[in-house]
């Protein structure tokens, strides 16, 4: 983002926040008081998505439901996309500005923010002398409503029609509605900086990708263009799903998460031309502590039942502990010899993360790789299609047992932050016991409907 804003550019303020489940909390503040702390009850990381709470670690349900204060991030805070009404035509002089805020509790961090678990990834980092960079690619279905005597309201969603859809379509054949075209200059009006957009593989399945920066504005970005694009798409009487398989006779959504090192003389830690594969003993390591930890990773980028039907082998998803280059049937997959662009792009996750969390949780593993110098094993140079290549190692087929690979991972729980951990283990082990679907069914559960459609 090239401007800088303050406070006083805009008539009120939009703060967000992340919970536990990666949704958008927040308020409205008039600007005079952006700077000012503001209270939330800190319970609200006990909440289901049903609203149904319970005591879960550090929420303090059964000790008053105390307050959390949010502080204004001035460094995040932009135009907001809430610039005109639903049909488009403008406000007056009202200006909205939108921002994060960091969460504190008795004067101190708090301990089950996802945003704080992501900056103290990001400062474990700079310990060992490197600075984080990221690029988050986001996938997601166009939806359109649907009559339906059965559902709230008379009406559900079911995936647009546009059987003029194709991969890598752009243009009118692609997006009909528009809706692309409103989504790309809101987020470049609103200092949301996308690298590319394109139509994926299936009938109105849409890849978004945004610019690489610095790991905490790149995360906040990727959070604010979601909840934009949902809310652009609903101003056009449509929506926008980045669940992981809305429909499962189709192909799944991922979120990918592309970070790089910087070392202190500001170059690539992870590149190294004299390597075989292009990558430097920083860059082995880090995939070393992503295979290693594949599995307690899992249910923190895979943290919903849903997210288990896109998790299957075949399916370009991140089911298999192990890594490639240029490979897409893989989980963790470099680029081939790209020397200063040199990544690692984690495809496990899907658009059910809570990205801060997630992405906190890819770089400790991967800072943990480093630490105890860890060894990938060899690329995967097979398809990838019906095994692992070069493991037997795969991730948990449903919520409940990604939770108990994530208890058994106690290293990767305490370099997250076992307060976060603890809290989100609670959280997703009474989802995990309430759903009631069946993950081999070709029709979404009525749980996955009703719980997950209408948040992610």
């Amino acid at each position: 983002m090239s401007e800088t804003h303050t406070a006083a550019d805009f008539d009120r303020i939009r703060l967000l926040w992340p919970d536990h489940l990666g949704l958008a909390r927040g308020k409205y503040v008039p600007s005079r008081n952006a700077e000012k702390q503001t209270g939330f009850c800190v319970t609200t990381f006990a909440m289901a998505y049903d609203r149904d709470l319970v005591p879960a670690p550090g929420a303090h349900l059964l000790t008053g439901l105390k307050d959390v204060d949010g502080n204004l991030d001035a460094t995040s805070l932009r135009p907001s996309w809430e610039a005109t009404h639903w049909n488009g035509s403008m406000t007056g002089s009202g200006r909205t500005g939108v921002a994060m805020v960091d969460l504190s509790i008795d004067g101190e961090p708090c301990a089950i923010s996802a945003r704080q678990v992501l900056r103290n990834a990001i400062a474990d980092w700079a310990e060992l002398g490197y600075q984080v960079k990221v690029g988050i690619e986001l996938e997601g279905y166009i939806l359109e409503p649907t009559d339906d005597a059965d559902a709230p309201g008379g009406q559900t969603w079911k995936r647009f029609e546009n059987p003029r859809s194709m991969v890598y379509g752009t243009g009118p054949l692609g997006d009909s509605t528009g809706l692309l075209d409103e989504i790309w200059w809101t987020a470049e009006r609103c200092g949301l900086p996308i690298e590319s957009m394109n139509i994926e593989f299936d009938e109105s399945q849409v890849e978004l990708t945004l610019e690489y920066d610095d790991a905490l504005k790149a995360v906040d970005d990727a959070f604010m263009f979601r909840v934009m694009a949902r809310e652009v798409a609903i101003m056009h009487g449509l929506d926008f799903t980045f669940l992981g398989r809305p429909f499962p006779e189709l192909s799944g959504s991922g979120v990918h998460i592309n970070f790089s090192l910087v070392d202190a003389d500001g170059n690539n830690a992870f590149a190294d031309e004299n390597d075989p594969h292009g990558i430097t003993a920083v860059a082995r390591q880090c995939l070393g502590g992503l295979v290693h930890h594949h599995l307690g990773l899992t249910a923190l980028c895979a943290p919903t039942a849903n997210a288990y039907r896109r998790l299957q082998p075949g399916s370009l998803s991140g089911v298999w502990a192990n890594w490639g280059v240029d490979h897409r049937n893989v989980t963790n997959r470099i680029p081939a010899h790209t020397g200063p662009g040199m990544r690692i792009e984690s495809r496990l996750g899907d658009g059910s993360m809570n990205l801060h969390l997630g992405v906190a949780a890819v770089l400790q593993a991967a800072r943990l790789g480093v630490i105890n110098e860890l060894d990938p094993g060899e690329p995967v140079t097979s398809d990838g299609f019906e095994d692992g290549g070069t493991t037997d190692v795969r991730c948990a087929t449903d919520l409940a047992g990604a939770l108990d690979d994530l208890d058994a991972d106690q290293a990767l729980a305490a370099a997250i932050g076992q307060d976060i951990v603890d809290n989100f283990t609670f959280n997703k082990r009474a989802e995990a016991e309430r759903f009631d679907g069946d993950l081999t069914s070709p029709e979404l559960s009525d749980f996955e409907r009703r719980t997950y459609l209408p948040y992610h």
